[in-house]
């Protein structure tokens, strides 16, 4: 270690000591907080979200909702670096329409998680940060939910929660649709207004619980009639 001396105030000295070359790294990605769940049940499926886009202690957008339309029975949610979120649903977006074009004909539910499979497993090096969950129909018309790791493995779930309060959230369902460790409960099958009252309480609580989740919340319904959207109002503190 060096040590010299450096004038300050008129008359005083203080000493200044060198420890060395200073680090600077950059890291390419950040975490913009949000929370997705998708739920699935005999012939709808329910993909939502948050609308808060966070960095740190500060809040960028109150309105960007992570809940994207993919085609008419399939929407996909995305958490994680926004910037890879929108990179990878205009990925997406792009592939749906040149399949579209050779094909004459729209992906489904499966093929296109498939697909996101293929495209996260090629970034798997340098991957993309997001969290995935496509939620539609599948080729009976039956709800399906699809859920992702960053680098591509993916499995067909009921039910799924994903980014910032999934630790919160995914504890609850297991509960509530799944009845985990439950002795003696009749399992009665899902309705769709049941899980829509379901996923309006569990986002709820969330935004009670995380700073990163609140604002507004998002329901994308889908069903063979098409995407039905709703918001409803969360913690805005």
């Amino acid at each position: 270690m060096l040590s010299a001396q450096i004038f300050g105030d008129p008359g005083k000295m203080k000493d200044y000591h060198y420890t060395g070359p200073v680090e600077h790294r950059f890291s390419p990605y950040t975490f913009n907080g949000g929370t997705v769940l998708a739920v699935a049940g005999e012939d709808f499926a329910i993909v939502a979200s948050d609308t808060r886009l966070s960095e740190g202690y500060s809040i960028h957008s109150r309105d960007s909702p992570k809940c994207y339309k993919l085609t008419d029975t399939t929407v996909i949610g995305c958490s994680g670096f926004h910037g890879d979120c929108l990179t990878l649903t205009k990925i997406i977006d792009a592939r749906l329409k040149m399949y579209k074009h050779s094909n004459n004909k729209t992906m489904t539910s499966g093929a296109i998680a498939a697909m996101l499979s293929t495209i996260l497993y090629g970034r798997r090096f340098f991957p993309y940060y997001v969290y995935n969950i496509i939620g539609g129909l599948d080729e009976e018309g039956k709800g399906a939910v699809y859920s992702f790791d960053p680098v591509g493995s993916y499995q067909r779930d009921t039910y799924k929660a994903g980014g910032s309060a999934s630790a919160m959230l995914q504890p609850l369902l297991d509960n509530q649709i799944g009845f985990k460790n439950m002795e003696g409960v009749q399992h009665v099958p899902l309705t769709q207004d049941k899980a829509v009252q379901l996923v309006r309480d569990v986002f709820i609580s969330a935004a009670e619980r995380d700073v990163y989740t609140g604002d507004a919340l998002r329901i994308c319904v889908i069903t063979k009639e098409g995407i039905n959207e709703q918001s409803i109002p969360l913690r805005k503190d």
